[in-house]
């Protein structure tokens, strides 16, 4: 018996990194999962790869920009046709941007907003609903270790993050009485393309990027080491299923360290 047998969940930035990840680990411990995101052609290759390896509909792929209320309507009609109800959601998706506070366009800040908390909100607020019918269930946030503290070069993030952990304590309050957990995950750096200098930066050499990011970490990270986005999908597979049953309204750290430790620098 898997541990997620007979769910059904909702993953968002589902196409690549954490959220690819975390889609792997659930498909094979028994869910069906809806992948969400911008990166239609990703995300639909990866959905036809674990309905294949599978052998059986496990996947489906809806294009699902989370800032968009009428694309969270649309994906919650995509998932419910495809598999008949919703009883997972995980808030997957967001953007990293870095500036300075008093060099931050207004543009960026607010657009970091929309897709980070705006798009978590609408999560919560459209699928809950769903959980609630298919008889209770949970909800997965993606906060980040900025959460808990403060990161030069990452307001708007930062801010996002920590609103994140706000949205899922409130949630939590909510939604108990309806039979819906809802906790967070903050990861510290994780070796994903979001956090990679050379998405950031198309002059950048890919091979000397991954070597300084490794440098870096292994001097920052008490473990000595970047995190992996198996890591991140093993602890939402662990809020997400029975093992957590009485947890609800909680952030849980997993950076190596880094939060706990003194910097190097």
């Amino acid at each position: 018996m898997g541990k997620l047998d007979g769910r059904v969940v909702v993953i968002t930035g589902a196409a690549r990194g954490q959220g690819e990840q975390e889609a792997r680990l659930f498909v094979a411990e028994g869910a069906k999962v809806v992948l969400a995101d911008v990166l239609d052609e990703q995300g639909a290759a990866l959905a036809k790869e674990l309905g294949e390896s599978a052998g059986e509909n496990v996947a489906a792929y809806v294009h699902l920009d989370v800032s968009q209320e009428a694309d969270w309507a649309a994906a919650v009609a995509a998932a419910k046709g495809a598999f008949g109800k919703i009883d997972g959601l995980v808030n997957n998706a967001g953007i990293l941007r870095f500036n300075e506070l008093v060099n931050t366009p207004l543009e960026e800040f607010q657009q970091v907003v929309q897709v980070n908390q705006v798009g978590a909100f609408l999560g919560i607020r459209t699928v809950a609903p769903e959980i609630e019918a298919a008889g209770g269930g949970t909800i997965v946030n993606t906060a980040s270790y900025t959460a808990l503290t403060g990161m030069a070069f990452v307001g708007a993030y930062a801010a996002t993050k920590h609103a994140i952990l706000g949205l899922t304590r409130v949630a939590a309050v909510e939604l108990a009485a309806k039979r819906i957990r809802v906790n967070a995950v903050c990861p510290g750096a994780v070796d994903t393309p979001m956090t990679n200098p050379a998405a950031l930066d198309a002059t950048a050499d890919p091979v000397e990027a991954k070597a300084a990011v490794e440098e870096l970490y292994k001097k920052l990270v008490p473990m000595g080491r970047i995190g992996q986005p198996e890591e991140v999908a093993a602890l939402a597979l662990f809020l997400t299923g029975d093992d957590s049953s009485y947890i609800t309204g909680q952030p849980f750290v997993i950076d190596g360290g880094w939060l706990a430790g003194v910097s190097l620098f």
